[in-house]
């Protein structure tokens, strides 16, 4: 898919512009400094989306679950039209580049360990506590997002907008090394994890029986997840349904194994968000479309099919 993507787009591109320098200067600029870090981040980005999504429907034991409801995207969405609304017009140069991502990545390290913070307070650390208290910090995070939206002007709401619908027409090597150094650490901590959520399926309680802390784990669970999906919507802006829909599709081919599911799903990802980036360079050409909105509507109806097929044709 990614050898697919990388010949692909508005600007069609032989294959031997890849190893042939002379008399396609333009050709190989195209590749090497637009299309392979774009596609890197394409990777990165989806597999991390469905990777964080495998652990926090094995911690809810709820495969409807998703990263979005402990609050940590739209943490990550508030911290970022902060910074266009309020800063964006005063800071230039690399600050003004990176700083939509540093505070959209704040944002979402922010709500999730507020939202950590006040269930372990509260309740001690009870999976249905961070539920509701994800489901509040979602709607605060939007009552701010609506206030930002009703004093910016034009300029701000078009960029604070579409920065939201989910796009690579950004990517750059800068933000490929940061996004890898941030995602693959996580991925590769929360890995550590991956028993432990195949105990959580048992129930909290039963959890506690086998030796295993169940609050340590939600809490290395939740930051870490915080951590990837923040560093994908810093990178990215919002990508719908992959958090939700890959790690399903996954758990119905192999099983709940999550030692096995949580790799697969980053995997499955990659392939799914380079190949939602490619058609969004291909679909209206030379425009693009956001990716975030072709996988909302590419995802949704699929993600009906398959819970219509696992229910049987059943009431919901």
């Amino acid at each position: 898919m990614a050898f697919v993507s990388l010949l692909n787009g508005a600007m069609k591109l032989p294959l031997r512009a890849l190893f042939v320098g002379e008399g396609m200067q333009v050709e190989r600029a195209v590749i090497w400094h637009i299309r392979l870090p774009r596609i890197l981040l394409c990777m990165i980005v989806g597999g991390g989306l469905a990777y964080a999504g495998a652990a926090i429907q094995g911690l809810f034991r709820n495969p409807l679950a998703e990263p979005g409801l402990i609050g940590v995207a739209s943490g990550s969405a508030l911290g970022a039209s902060l910074f266009i609304v309020l800063f964006a017009q005063s800071v230039q140069g690399y600050l003004g580049l990176y700083g939509i991502n540093a505070f959209a990545f704040a944002g979402a390290c922010v709500s999730g360990f507020l939202v950590l913070g006040i269930v372990q307070r509260w309740s001690g650390g009870s999976v249905l506590a961070l539920l509701l208290v994800g489901l509040a910090f979602n709607a605060i995070a939007e009552a701010g997002r609506g206030l930002l939206t009703y004093i910016s002007d034009d300029e701000q709401l078009r960029e604070a907008a579409f920065w939201t619908m989910g796009s690579f027409g950004r990517a750059e090597w800068g933000n490929v090394i940061v996004t890898v150094s941030l995602m693959l650490p996580a991925a590769f901590w929360l890995q550590r994890f991956s028993y432990a959520l195949n105990l959580a399926q048992l129930g909290e309680r039963e959890m506690e029986y086998t030796g295993v802390d169940s609050g340590r784990i939600k809490r290395h669970v939740v930051i870490t997840t915080s951590v990837m999906v923040g560093s994908a919507v810093a990178a990215a802006g919002i990508i719908g349904f992959v958090g939700l829909v890959v790690p399903h599709l996954v758990r119905l081919v192999i099983g709940a194994n999550h030692c096995h599911l949580m790799p697969l799903s980053f995997l499955v990802g990659s392939i799914l968000v380079v190949g939602a980036d490619t058609l969004a360079r291909l679909i209206i050409a030379p425009a693009e479309m956001p990716v975030g909105i072709l996988t909302s509507l590419l995802g949704g109806p699929f993600f009906l099919w398959l819970l219509y097929r696992q229910l049987g044709g059943a009431e919901l």
